[in-house]
């Protein structure tokens, strides 16, 4: 019998691969002046997030890592990439802001010209790659979802680099801002009150304020201040970046709960906060998508509207409108733990598609303002105005895609706004657009089809709200509520028109083969109880580009038959991945959805690619 321990298991062999360096013209945020290169990192494991903070998505994973960051500070560094998708987010003081309003705690590389996006080969918003102590990426994420397996992948390798002695622990290279002492701080969205007051989403300090008549003398702070989800008095209730506000029918006011997914409850006279809808988890894939409000998960609702009877709940999260119905549950009376929650229109595709509310596609909708025979979307990662009928058809007023934004006055069909955050009905039947990323305020008139410019040298609104003859903007990015005479004449603009700014992947014309790679994380294998655990739909703009291809299926590789007739466009993808515990013992294994969309613009050359593989985990071979 031999009593000598065991010998320890070797080190999991992993591909390895040189980290590119880490560039970009923005220079370092978070690090106090300092700039950081790969060399500075050496001895810790890195954590690339390549993000933008338009995405919702990315603002998913941002919130995904905080316990990651927390857990592992001595021996994990995340670095955010900040890779822009609009003109605006190249802006380097609007990263500046993106990075407080979003509570962002570690170091951030501003890359306005996706230097470091183009040399990790990066295809998506958001991607994470991890580097190990000794400078190689050995895993590559793309979308949300993946926190899990980051963690289980992290211990391994602090394990592995603590025997070989490359592990380094201790402080990482984050050093805080100091705070500004503003009354409001990136503010979301304002609703003004019966008695003439504001009520503002204070969002980046999670509270609501409430403020005078005037715009700006505060009456009261409502929540405590710190990040959290709690109900109460107005003093101990917690939020966690609120952004939407509506009046209900008994007074009280409903909040979009963004980041606790979470639709809560004020009541102005009390200033008691109690919850409605969600869980406090976000909704994942699987989930079910209707059933009593408080148990059935909601993913990041942006804006509320009371509409037909329902709060109309714009969840940006997963490109829906939901709806929240008070007579749908066990009571009738708001904030008693009645009331039912359903999908109302969308499909969880990214894009810009009419028609029936089951059948239309949706890309971040973030605001909403409802009439009698509208509820108009502000759509924002179109940067589309959508409206619904009272049917729950789905309309287009203004926008093309996801792709094409600019600043252009005119008729609607060639109008262009750049991720718009907010929409306000006005007495005309007309509509003001808080055209966010143009720093403007637009107006579209559904009776002459026309869009105009009603105020320019904003500083990102994000809503408004109309007092008397006056439009009051919450103008998010100078944390204040700006007000403007609604003008007689519309303000005349210098157009301008953009697309993305990604440079199109050369491929050839015929067959591509599609190969979206996954590697189920350590531990977990494929989830095949109930069918099959992958899924890919493909799609493409225009329409010709796919001669064949295009459809839902269930495998992650696919050939494509690219029409040579057309030299450009892009290529939709959407896939899903489900894994579980790999552990026979377990009767009920914990199981995760990854699922991540890209558009990736292609163009067609005889020399191109013949193959075209999208991350969603591990490394393609």
């Amino acid at each position: 019998m031999n009593d000598a321990a065991p010998a320890p298991a070797p080190a999991p062999r992993r591909v390895r691969v040189r980290a590119p360096e880490l560039i970009g013209k923005g220079g370092w945020l978070n690090t106090g002046g300092a700039e950081l290169s790969l060399a500075d990192l050496r001895g810790k494991i890195v954590v690339a997030d390549f993000w933008t903070f338009c995405c919702i998505n990315c603002l998913h994973v941002l919130d995904e890592l905080r316990e990651l960051e927390e857990k592992h500070r001595d021996t994990v560094v995340i670095v955010g990439v900040h890779s822009p998708k609009f003109v605006h987010e190249a802006e380097h003081q609007a990263v500046v802001d993106a990075v407080e309003r979003y509570g962002v705690e570690h170091p951030v590389l501003d890359d306005p010209e996706l230097a470091t996006w183009k040399q990790y080969a990066v295809r998506a918003w958001p991607t994470l790659v991890v580097i190990d102590p000794e400078g190689y990426v050995v895993a590559q994420h793309a979308g949300e979802g993946h926190a899990h397996a980051i963690e289980r992948l992290v211990e391994e390798l602090e394990a592995e680099h603590a025997a070989k002695g490359t592990l380094r622990r201790g402080d990482g290279p984050y050093v805080a801002p100091e705070p500004e002492p503003t009354s409001l701080r990136f503010p979301g969205k304002a609703l003004l009150l019966p008695s003439g007051n504001f009520l503002v989403s204070d969002t980046t300090r999670h509270q609501l304020v409430e403020l005078a008549a005037d715009g700006e003398s505060v009456v009261r702070r409502i929540g405590s201040g710190a990040r959290g989800f709690a109900d109460g008095s107005a003093e101990s209730a917690a939020f966690s970046e609120p952004q939407g506000l509506a009046l209900l029918e008994d007074g009280s006011v409903v909040v979009a709960d963004t980041v606790n997914h979470a639709l809560r409850r004020l009541d102005p006279a009390s200033g008691e906060v109690t919850t409605l809808a969600g869980t406090g988890r976000q909704w994942m894939q699987g989930d079910p998508a209707s059933g009593p409000a408080r148990e059935v998960s909601l993913s990041s609702p942006w804006d509320v509207a009371w509409w037909n009877g329902k709060v109309w709940i714009a969840m940006a999260g997963v490109h829906q409108l939901w709806a929240y119905d008070p007579a749908g549950g066990t009571s009738q009376a708001f904030g008693t733990g009645g009331g039912s929650v359903a999908v109302a229109a969308g499909t969880t595709n990214e894009g810009l598609v009419d028609g029936p509310g089951g059948e239309a596609w949706f890309a971040q909708p973030s605001g909403l303002a409802a009439t009698p025979e509208r509820l108009w979307v502000a759509d924002s990662e179109t940067s589309a105005l959508r409206w619904v009928d009272p049917d729950g058809a789905v309309h287009t007023a203004v926008g093309t895609g996801l792709f094409d934004f600019g600043h252009r006055d005119g008729a609607a069909e060639q109008a262009l706004l750049q991720h718009p955050l907010g929409v306000t009905a006005l007495p005309d039947g007309s509509v003001a657009v808080s055209d966010t990323y143009n720093h403007a305020l637009r107006r579209y008139d559904p009776a002459s089809g026309e869009v105009t410019t009603l105020a320019t040298d904003l500083r990102e609104p994000s809503d408004a709200v109309l007092a008397g003859d006056d439009i009051v903007v919450v103008e998010s990015a100078r944390h204040r509520l700006t007000r403007l005479r609604l003008p007689e004449e519309a303000v005349r603009v210098a157009a301008a028109a953009h697309r993305t700014r990604r440079a199109a992947t050369e491929v050839a014309p015929g067959t591509l083969r599609l190969d979206v790679i996954f590697q189920a994380p350590a531990g977990q294998k494929l989830d095949t109880r109930y069918g099959p655990s992958t899924r890919l739909l493909v799609s493409s703009t225009p329409p010709e580009l796919l001669r064949d291809g295009e459809g839902a299926g269930t495998d992650l590789s696919r050939d494509l038959e690219l029409d040579p007739a057309v030299p450009e466009g892009v290529l939709h993808v959407s896939a899903m991945a489900a894994s579980c515990d790999d552990d026979p013992a377990n009767e009920y294994p914990a199981c995760h959805v990854h699922q991540q969309d890209w558009g990736v613009p292609v163009r067609l050359t005889e020399a191109g690619a013949d193959r075209l593989p999208l991350v969603l985990a591990g490394l393609d071979g």
